[in-house]
């Protein structure tokens, strides 16, 4: 397959929303704008309802399932937090996270999160909507 936008022979990447291929984010920014990508969305969009209303982030593949995959009804659940979306507020929790997200070792970086009071409550908090306990536990 080749690039959508440049034609550079490449099978690195899938546009999310029309699934043409492209070589760069470079070329994806250029593909997501053109008239090509949103005339398949519209396509798409009549047979099937999308389930965010956000663009998502541009994958190869889906992520595989482990054992500890959250599935994506039990993350939707945590927009709907008053608490976390508190705790967002913290400009320091808003580094931390971004530190873990951009980390080259991630889990690395979410053991020097661990040590972080305010880490460990956000943590908290989304385990109690993602695995809550039952009272027996």
């Amino acid at each position: 397959m080749e690039c959508v936008v440049c034609h550079e022979v490449t099978n690195k990447y899938k546009c999310p929303k029309c699934g043409n291929q492209y070589c760069s984010l470079k070329c994806y920014k250029v593909h997501k704008d053109s008239p090509e990508c949103v005339l398949k969305v519209n396509e798409t969009e009549s047979t099937k309802t999308m389930a965010f209303d956000d663009e998502e982030e541009p994958t190869v593949h889906e992520p595989f399932k482990t054992e500890d995959t959250v599935p994506k009804e039990k993350l939707q659940m945590l927009s709907n937090s008053e608490s976390l979306k508190n705790l967002l507020y913290n400009p320091h929790l808003r580094n931390l996270l971004t530190e873990i997200d951009t980390a080259p070792n991630a889990w690395k970086a979410i053991r020097a999160a661990m040590q972080e009071p305010l880490f460990l409550e956000f943590a908290d908090e989304c385990l109690k909507i993602v695995e809550p306990q039952n009272e027996e536990d």
